[in-house]
This record gives C-alpha cells, structure tokens and sequence, in this order.
C-alpha cells in the first residue's frame, strides 16, 4: 500500500468534482435568511461555490471522481495552515411565524475570517435547524473520510410535551449548535469548504440548497445501485478483517469509577450541621463555637448545592456531546474497515478466479468442490466440452480476470488512501478534544474555586474560637 502516492487519493477518496457555479444577483432571496449589516455575499470572489458534483460510486461505496475533484475548494480555501474560520457564535434564537403550524426558531450565525474568499472578514446569517442538518448531511456525503461532527438529537421529550418553543430548550438548542459550528471551524478541511463558507455568509442560502440538491441528485446512482450497496453493506457486517491494521484497533478500556452526587453531599453537610448542633446544646461550656461551627457547615453545604446546580448541567451535557463526536470517529472507523474488507474480498475472488483458470488451461476442467464435480457430469452428459467452449470460457476468464485486477488496484488505492485519511483525521480529532476538554475542566475548576472562595470567610470566623477550645488531658 505505500507505493501509493497522494495524487491518487484524489481519484478515490476525494468527492467533490464537476463545475464551480455561482450564484446569480437575479436569484430570489432566501425567506428564511435574513441580510445583516455585514453580510454582503460577493460572487466574484467565491470560485466554487456552487458546491461539490459527486462521483459515481465505485466498489464498496467509494467515491471515484476526476483527478482534479478538489479544485473547487482549494482555490476557496487557500493554504491549508491555521484556523480558516474562528470565534463562531450562534447567537440570538427567535421564534418565527410563531402562532402558526409552520413556527420554527432561527438562530444569528456569526464568525470571524481571514479567507479572501469571503465577502466580508465578519460574516453572518440567519439559519434555523434543517439548515444545520442540510450542511451536516452535505459534508458527511462530500466527506465520508473526515469525522464531522453529530448535532444535538432532534427527538428529544420537548418535541412531545410541546415545549420546544421555551427560552430553556432556545438556550440549550443554541449552545449545541455553537459547539457544532466550532469544531467545524477547528476543522483543517471541513471549514474551508464552499457550503461551509455558503452557510456562513449566503443571503441566498434556500437557492443555494435547491441548487445542491439537484446537483447531487443528477450524479447519484440508479437505484440498482442503491441496491447493490445496501446488500453490499449487510454482507460486510458479517464478515470479519483478515489482517486488521493495529493503527485503527479500538481499545475499549473499563474502570470503575466513583460517583459521588454533590446534590447528595450537600445533604451529608447539612445533617452534621444538624448533628453538631444537637451536640453544642448539650456541651454548654463551647456551645457558642459549635454554633459557629454548625453555620459554616450549613453554608458550605448551601455552596455545594448551588455549584452543583449551576455547573452539573452544563458540564454532563457537554460531556454527552464529546461521546457522541467520538461515536461519529467510530463510524469514520467502520467506515475504513468495510473499504479494506472490500480490498481482502476482491482480492480472495481473483486468486479463485485465477485458479479457476489455470485448472482449466491445464486440462483439469471445472475447479474443485462438490459444486463443481456435477457441474463436470452434468457438462459431459449433455455431451462433453469441445475445444471451442473451452476456448471460450477461457477467454471469458481471462476478461474476468483482467476487470477483477482493475478492480482490486482500485479498491487497494481507496483503501491505502482511506487510511492516510484516518490518521489525518485522528490527529484534527485528539486536537479538537484536548481543546474542548481544556476549555471545560477549566470552567469546572473555576467554578471549584468560586465556591470554595465564597465559603473562606465564614471557615476564618469559625475556626479560631475551636482551637481557643481547651480540653482537660
């Protein structure tokens, strides 16, 4: 696989081709974007972006595009060094046509950028959430290599109760949003696309979506394919790697952790507090210091719970949304695993192909297996194999042969390529984490200090007139 260069990896695992298009100013104006200040959408100076064409799909689902299937995006993107796009915000959820059946919540999306692509180094839009869904969507198909990033789950309790117009759901909806905008943006590849960029800043973003989708509606397979993939795709869920790379090797790793509900420990604090005044009316001699000492413990056990209240919520639901990122990775991996599954099973049919044939070139007839000894007695009962037909299902080996070595130079090309990919994207993918969790154990810990500052005032009050206790030896 290392005799493979990088200018193959474009004909079979990049997926963006066909023609840039731009957007014409006589386009109508989306009606669910609104133009800001600062938004002014240039089509001058956006080449491509009109989007990725697809490629027809090639053995086990890859992609096969020309050679030159990035054009389009490297000239909007430019040097691939540095953050493309940074400080993402979404912002200012709004409920629109509300007291309608068609009420839905857009959000102000807004960024900051250095590409001379853009219009403007501050773009914005307004988007609601199936335009989030159509970029996700668009940039899993474009990119089935890269790891993009899950959006907030849609089917949540909100959805059944009614309640999914309330400012609590907004905010939570909006900051799921944000982190999914962000990683995108921390994305080498991801964020330097032409939708990306259509989405930051497009005040036609409804056309742009029509566009894309008859685009790569006219370029997907026939449905035969569909099919032919679909059955493709349950066979390889039974079957097993030969030789599974060690690179891409999931170690599930088990410990047992201990979990501790802050809720509960400020419940601890407040029934010592309890305890400790029980015991200072019956000690009359230090009762005062008790005292003293039973309300530094109730608020510090008022502190507790409200930190844990604050910062509990925020601090899980973040969490959540790295184990789904890491769920998306997992896919990318499976995803590796059926395109070098597709390299071992092509390369088992040639070589019984090829035996096949050398047993036929040898005289020996059909190859070996019950199957085929009646299909030798059934040929020789219907009057034996003459040299013409020999001679024929020699020729149409040899052309079988001939497309089966096509077709495993391609898929071990796809394959090779898929897993430069993945460690590319393992890297972007540990950076992005170690971000995010940097980021959120830090927000943790202050918020640790915070509390634990407050309570300093009320512990230096109380704990100089218990050591002032004296007891007799």
């Amino acid at each position: 696989m290392d005799s493979f260069h990088d200018e193959d990896f474009s004909s079979s695992v990049a997926w963006e081709t066909g023609p840039p298009h731009h957007p014409t100013p006589s386009d109508p104006p989306s009606s669910s974007t609104q133009q800001q200040p600062y938004s002014a959408y240039t089509h001058d100076a956006s080449p491509g972006l009109g989007g990725p064409d697809l490629g027809q799909a090639g053995f086990g689902g890859a992609r096969s595009a020309d050679p030159n299937s990035n054009a389009n995006d490297a000239a909007l993107a430019g040097p691939s060094t540095g953050q493309a796009v940074h400080d993402v915000q979404v912002r200012d959820g709004k409920v629109e046509l509300e007291g309608t059946s068609d009420t839905f919540v857009s959000y102000l999306v807004c960024a900051k950028t250095d590409l001379p692509s853009y219009g403007s180094k501050t773009p914005s839009a307004r988007r609601r959430y199936h335009d989030f869904v159509f970029l996700r969507d668009a940039l899993v198909k474009d990119f089935p290599a890269c790891v993009v990033p899950p959006l907030p789950e849609k089917h949540r309790m909100e959805y059944v109760i009614g309640d999914r117009f309330s400012p609590d759901f907004i905010e939570r909806r909006r900051v799921d949003l944000e982190r999914f905008l962000q990683r995108i943006g921390r994305h080498p590849k991801l964020s330097r696309t032409s939708i990306y960029q259509a989405f930051l800043e497009s005040s036609e973003w409804n056309v742009y979506k029509h566009k894309h989708h008859a685009r790569t509606t006219s370029t997907d397979d026939a449905p035969s394919g569909v099919l032919d993939s679909l059955s493709d795709t349950l066979l390889n869920a039974f079957a097993k790697l030969k030789k599974p790379d060690e690179r891409f090797v999931v170690n599930v790793l088990s410990s047992h952790v201990s979990r501790t509900k802050l809720s509960s420990l400020s419940g601890d604090y407040e029934d010592l507090a309890v305890s400790v005044q029980g015991l200072g009316y019956l000690e009359s001699g230090i009762t005062e210091p008790l005292m003293r000492f039973e309300r530094a413990l109730v608020d510090f056990g008022s502190g507790v719970k409200d930190h844990s209240a604050s910062a509990s919520e925020g601090f899980l639901e973040h969490v959540h949304s790295l184990l789904a990122y890491s769920h998306a990775f997992k896919g990318v991996l499976k995803l590796r695993d059926q395109k070098q599954l597709d390299f071992e099973e092509l390369s088992a049919y040639l070589s019984n192909v090829a035996t096949e044939r050398d047993r036929l070139a040898g005289g020996y007839g059909y190859g070996m297996g019950l199957g085929s000894y009646f299909k030798e007695k059934v040929e020789s009962l219907r009057g034996g194999e003459t040299d013409m037909s020999r001679a024929a299902r020699l020729h149409r080996l040899d052309a079988k042969i001939k497309e089966l070595q096509d077709a495993v130079l391609h898929a071990q090309e796809t394959s090779s390529a898929f897993n430069d990919e993945v460690m590319a994207e393992h890297a972007t993918f540990r950076a992005s984490k170690r971000h995010e969790m940097k980021l959120l154990l830090g927000a943790f810990a202050d918020g640790q200090i915070r509390m634990h500052k407050q309570s300093i005032a009320s512990w230096d009050r109380t704990i100089p007139p218990l050591q002032r206790i004296y007891v007799e030896s």
